[in-house]
């Protein structure tokens, strides 16, 4: 259905059942693409597409987030746009999002995560470092948390997510340019730095260039803490230290790898 760049999912009721919403952004038709996975029977099918404003333009990063009673399509662009949609089931049953909030940064934007029980939002600013704008005080200016610094955050950012672990919150990135991850807690309105972790090679490849990634918090098939999926630039790659591996996506497929929580928290020394 066109070349989708990020994709996200919520619960939502539609005809009043009970469906997941999972959306993806279409940067070949400028929208946002919708489909319906019934819970019942695990099928996945289309539901519509919802187009970006013209002016907008190609719409690049993507997420989804759900807030005082809202489900919300969050895109941004490489100019650095981010615009959040509210979405519904629209007339004939098929889906409509509204521009409800816009936010501006200075460069190229793309991974971005929602705090559905605060409302803020993360964008992840490729070359300068992450930003926490709010779905509850729209108007408020963006405030950046982090930095590209070369040692904790190395550019370009990319992927964001949260892991929630107990009564803890964790936000995690993906640094593409070293193939690293750089975690914080928030805690007490503010951001903890805990540290960085990288997948290594064992039985399979390690991990390099990571684009996207996401967590699962809670038991999951055999993750009894929950996991992390991470995108892998290039699968079959030899080096055990994916710091040191050489990655030519030419001829070499990209995949994608799961992780156990656990192991994350061993290696970050988490209790």
């Amino acid at each position: 259905e066109g070349p989708m760049n990020n994709v996200d999912l919520r619960s939502i009721s539609v005809g009043g059942k009970p469906m997941v919403l999972v959306t993806a952004a279409d940067r070949g038709t400028y929208g946002v693409r919708a489909w319906l996975l019934d819970p019942a029977t695990l099928r996945l099918s289309s539901w519509g597409h919802m187009p970006t404003e013209a002016a907008f333009g190609e719409p690049y990063g993507f997420c989804m987030g759900q807030f005082a009673g809202r489900t919300f399509a969050v895109a941004n662009n490489k100019d650095g746009a981010v615009h959040a949609y509210a979405v519904r089931e629209g007339a004939g049953g098929k889906p409509e999002m509204t521009p409800m909030h816009q936010w501006k940064l200075g460069s190229q934007t793309e991974g971005c995560v929602v705090n559905d029980a605060t409302g803020d939002l993360y964008v992840g600013e490729e070359d300068v470092g992450i930003w926490r704008m709010s779905l509850a005080d729209p108007k408020a200016a963006p405030v950046k948390i982090a930095a590209i610094d070369g040692k904790r955050l190395v550019a370009d950012v990319e992927g964001l997510t949260l892991m929630r672990d107990g009564g803890r919150t964790f936000l995690i990135a993906s640094s593409q340019g070293d193939s690293a991850y750089a975690v914080w807690e928030l805690a007490g309105g503010g951001y903890e730095w805990i540290g960085r972790f990288r997948i290594g090679g064992g039985a399979i490849d390690p991990v390099t260039q990571t684009d996207g990634l996401d967590a699962w918090s809670g038991p999951i098939g055999a993750y009894p803490e929950g996991a992390i999926a991470v995108h892998d630039h290039c699968d079959g790659d030899g080096a055990k230290d994916p710091a040191a591996a050489v990655c030519d996506s030419d001829g070499k497929q990209q995949n994608y790898k799961l992780v156990d929580w656990r192991a994350v928290k061993a290696a970050l020394g988490l209790k």
